[in-house]
């Protein structure tokens, strides 16, 4: 049994998402457009871990960053999942609720 390459993977994931990528464009201009990457992936699923508030070491281990510097890329919450988090340690908050 042959392997997928990280290449060909990269490749058929691409292929497959310019449309989901690229909403509005007109099937027939498909091979013309990009789609999503396997690092966007890599990128995304980073983002949301650290929003469902995954501790550094653990995202330092699943990314494998050597430093916390670097992670600081991938790792970033968007407005709403940090508004989100102050409401929710809010205490004041807490109480009307």
């Amino acid at each position: 049994m042959n392997r997928l390459s990280y290449r060909r993977a990269e490749e058929i994931f691409e292929e497959n998402t310019r449309l989901l990528a690229n909403p509005l464009t007109r099937e027939e201009d498909i091979e013309e457009l990009e789609g999503f990457t396997l690092h966007r992936l890599r990128h995304s699923a980073l983002t949301h871990d650290a929003e469902r508030s995954i501790s550094t070491p653990m995202l330092l281990a699943r990314s494998r960053h050597a430093s916390v510097r670097s992670l600081e890329r991938y790792a970033r919450p968007s407005v709403d999942s940090v508004a989100a988090h102050v409401a929710a340690s809010d205490p004041a908050a807490r109480r009307r609720g």
